[in-house]
């Protein structure tokens, strides 16, 4: 939605700057500055797209005071989850496990997914932000588990909170909360920028060619 007002918003100034100049020439209409109206159209759209999808990323332009771009944490991480979940049956909580989050970014959208080996969360709404100082990776997601373990892990929704740590960032730390009054924490450090993982598997074996 950003990205289609930003180029309607850059399609408007081209159109008005192309109409100004065709009554400025002696007071009289001349259109033949309209010629160039499809070209500067383009490159705008091209400029955009270029920033919107990689000039905001880079790292010189990620620290350059004043911008006002949001931190980039795009890529697949590979974490820790531990759930604060006790089952009533044996008065125990389950062991921490390896999960995969992937983040697709660019200067205008955040979309997040985060994978176990039972389950994959996808957000609904998702920001990076900055608060008092502070860099957060927010989001609200659906969860869905695999089929093979609906009958003891139902669909459900949540909401996620990340510190992001480092520019470039090097760490997300942060809580969840389900509507199932679960909860847990989250702690990401190891990062491949490059590569987006579709599923678990994927990102397992990204993980392993690094190591």
């Amino acid at each position: 939605m950003k990205k289609t007002i930003a180029i309607r918003v850059i399609v408007g100034v081209v159109v008005l700057l192309f109409v100004v100049s065709a009554w400025m020439q002696d007071g009289k209409p001349d259109w033949s500055a309209l010629k160039l109206f499809s070209t500067a159209v383009l490159l705008c759209t091209v400029i955009f797209n270029l920033w919107d999808f990689l000039l905001w990323r880079l790292p010189l332009v990620q620290r350059i005071p004043g911008v006002g771009v949001a931190r980039s944490v795009r890529g697949t991480w590979k974490g820790t989850l531990t759930s604060f979940w006790t089952n009533p049956e044996t008065g125990s909580s389950p062991p921490p496990k390896t999960v995969y989050l992937v983040v697709q970014q660019t200067a205008s959208l955040v979309s997040v997914k985060l994978m176990t080996d039972e389950s994959k969360s996808t957000s609904a709404l998702a920001k990076v932000s900055e608060v008092d100082g502070s860099v957060l990776l927010t989001y609200m997601y659906l969860n869905k588990p695999d089929l093979r373990v609906e009958h003891r892990s139902r669909i459900h929704h949540g909401s996620t909170v990340f510190d992001v740590s480092g520019n470039p960032a090097r760490r997300l730390k942060g809580h969840y909360w389900t509507d199932r009054d679960s909860k847990g924490e989250l702690d990401f450090v190891e990062r491949d920028k490059k590569n987006l993982a579709d599923d678990f598997a994927e990102a397992a074996e990204l993980f392993e060619e690094a190591g």
